[in-house]
């Protein structure tokens, strides 16, 4: 079996996708289409060949496969790989190009076996193999000349990085009947707090005379955004375990001294993930 995780309890992160699984619609496909095209500046993916490392429920695995890309998804986790499975069966085109594997990219023996690859994506996986910082190296490794690394990587917001540390450590001990519960008690804080940021916001634009419901269109379109499901979305972010965190600059500077030029940088204002899309120059 491929490197594993020792003596920590890890998040079901397989689990969460399965139930996502029966959500996926036409809507969901496109949008994450969408997203993938945005984030990559509209790279023609027609032939390419794209790692998705990571896969989870294999949404941006299809998004790439009808964008006519040769995609090959890993994911360490068993169920995981199971949900790619479905969801090409379900959803894919052309699936003889799509190679579907059981495998962890902190195992460079087998990322090398892979061969090397125009895209290689990996958005919020890193940071959940407790050893982030090797799994960027190894995947940068598989990067053509001029191809392309995406990555998304947890914000480090220093001590509230910490108090999120401590709930998704507490999540994954408590007992799975009172988990539901506990995320719903997060989200709703997370939820509360969001309304009242809006709606202050809100009324601002309309005390200058501008249009007061752009802010509730931007929370709209954040939740609706990527195709992802906002509930199974919060669970993978209470829950997700292990749990590293780096400042925009700390991975612009591992990756540029190994021959990286940052093309596309999009960070976040709070937990969510900064964004980066990586070119290799040499």
């Amino acid at each position: 079996m491929n490197v594993r995780i020792e003596n920590r309890k890890v998040f079901a992160f397989g689990a969460n996708w399965s139930r996502f699984l029966s959500t996926v619609d036409d809507q969901r496909i496109e949008a994450a289409k969408a997203s993938l095209l945005a984030l990559l500046n509209d790279f023609d993916l027609n032939s390419k060949r794209v790692l998705d490392a990571g896969s989870g429920s294999g949404l941006f695995s299809l998004a790439a496969n009808h964008l006519g890309a040769e995609v090959t998804s890993i994911d360490i986790d068993t169920q995981s790989v199971r949900c790619t499975h479905e969801m090409r069966s379900r959803h894919g085109n052309k699936v003889d190009t799509w190679v579907i594997e059981e495998g962890s990219i902190l195992d460079k023996e087998f990322l090398f076996r892979l061969g090397s690859f125009d895209v290689v994506y990996c958005w919020g996986v890193a940071h959940h193999t407790g050893n982030m910082w090797d799994a960027i190296e190894n995947l940068a490794d598989r990067v053509k000349h001029n191809g392309k690394l995406v990555l998304a990587i947890y914000n480090d917001q220093l001590y509230v990085s910490k108090i999120w540390r401590a709930i998704k450590h507490f999540y994954n001990r408590m007992p799975a009947a009172l988990r539901p519960l506990f995320v719903f008690g997060i989200g709703s804080v997370l939820a509360a707090k969001r309304f009242c940021v809006t709606l202050a916001a809100s009324l601002l634009r309309l005390a200058t005379l501008r249009n007061p419901f752009v802010p509730f269109i931007n929370w709209r379109n954040d939740v609706q955004g990527r195709g992802m499901h906002s509930w199974y979305d919060l669970v993978d972010w209470v829950g997700g375990w292990p749990f590293e965190v780096a400042k925009p600059e700390d991975i612009f500077r591992a990756l540029r001294d190994r021959g990286f030029v940052l093309s596309e940088l999009t960070t976040s204002q709070g937990h969510g993930c900064n964004e980066f899309v990586f070119t290799k120059a040499v």
